[in-house]
């Protein structure tokens, strides 16, 4: 565990070329994290500030649909500490808990030709502080541990998130992407019901449909079927 870092996944690009296997890094401390489109993260000692970097032989395509084992691997290893009910995977990558985000993913990949030399998914939980001040976010921030929760070290949390992450990728293995989509729509937030979907040029109201195969927000709205590849969603 490092100490200080400007942000575990800064770092894990820092270290890329040297990796040859797997790579967990953690902080206590991140003075520059940073969650989706550059958006600040706060990272206090006491939660959860880590990446995994790694060289899966993949495309890109198929490297930006492991947000969706990341987000299965959070939703197992939290609901060691907290009942699974209270639990719901928002699409992209956030998982929720009693309504509140309690955790986010964010993907940074490096690669040529069709195919990526390195992936890095930084995973952040609040496992006993909600960021404070956030006035402006669509789901309000909160901790494991304000939410009834069992206290749990950030150390002994990751060794829970690695081994359900690394079951996702062998799940991935031998059943394919089909299955990750299954498992994660069986804990998807709102599912079946009316959201909102703000892009950069749209905002688009319908009935969360599904995630097709390659991870895009289905919607159903008055003028059909919508297929949605990048937005921030709201109900």
């Amino acid at each position: 565990m490092l100490d200080r870092v400007d942000s575990t996944m800064a770092e894990a690009a820092r270290r890329a070329p040297q990796i040859d296997r797997p790579t967990w890094i953690i902080a206590q401390t991140q003075t520059a994290a940073r969650g989706r489109r550059g958006r600040v993260w706060q990272a206090p000692a006491g939660n959860l500030n880590a990446t995994l970097i790694f060289k899966p032989d993949a495309s890109p395509a198929a490297a930006a649909r492991r947000s969706f084992l990341a987000a299965n691997a959070l939703f197992a290893a939290l609901s060691i500490y907290v009942p699974a009910q209270q639990l719901a995977l928002k699409w992209p990558n956030d998982v929720l808990l009693s309504g509140g985000k309690v955790a986010g993913i964010l993907l940074e990949s490096s690669g040529q030709g069709g195919r990526i030399d390195w992936l890095s998914i930084g995973l952040g939980v609040n496992l006993r502080h909600a960021p404070e001040g956030v006035t402006d976010a669509a789901f309000a921030p909160v901790s494991l541990t304000q939410m009834g929760g069992w206290q749990v070290d950030p150390l002994d949390f990751l060794t829970t998130l690695a081994t359900a992450y690394a079951a996702q990728e062998q799940r991935l293995a031998q059943m394919g992407f089909a299955q990750i989509r299954a498992d994660w729509l069986a804990h998807a937030a709102r599912l079946g019901e009316i959201i909102t979907a703000r892009t950069m040029r749209d905002e688009i109201t319908g009935t969360f449909d599904t995630i097709d195969d390659d991870g895009n927000l289905v919607l159903i709205t008055g003028t059909g079927r919508c297929v949605i590849a990048a937005a921030d969603i709201y109900f």
